[in-house]
């Protein structure tokens, strides 16, 4: 596992983009937001992030092929990976990250007694998050 200190350059400043973010972002909304600062091929961008998701800084959105920073600290000794939900707000984009051991746990045996070895599970719901369920009301 990767320290902060380690990135380079381009994955820092990919990486401070995706904290800063409201939401997620596609790779080409932050080669978009990181041209003044010498990006000029979405291979750099999609360099840095591919390196970010492996040191489990960065999460990749399936369903909108869009990227996420890591909402937990980033010392992943307690923080599985392997294993990771998204709630996705439909209406205001709003993603919130939970990652829980004993479902990751469960799922694994589920899964595995089937003979499957599975490498990673990403899980995403599709709905709306508490504050515009409470707008809409």
């Amino acid at each position: 596992m990767a320290a902060r200190a380690t990135l380079t350059k381009n994955q820092q400043k990919v990486l401070e983009k995706l904290e800063a973010a409201t939401g997620p972002l596609s790779a080409y909304t932050l080669l978009d937001q990181l041209r003044d600062e010498g990006f000029r091929a979405p291979l750099q961008v999609y360099r840095a992030l591919e390196s970010l998701m492996k040191d489990g800084f960065v999460h990749r959105l399936e369903s909108l092929n869009a990227f996420v920073a890591c909402s937990e600290p980033h010392d992943h000794s307690h923080h599985n990976h392997r294993m990771t939900a998204f709630a996705i707000c439909d209406t205001c984009g709003q993603v919130t990250e939970i990652s829980d051991e004993t479902i990751g746990k469960r799922l694994d045996d589920w899964v595995g007694s089937t003979g499957f070895v599975a490498k990673k599970a990403v899980i995403e719901f599709r709905g709306t998050c508490a504050k515009c369920a409470a707008i809409a009301a």
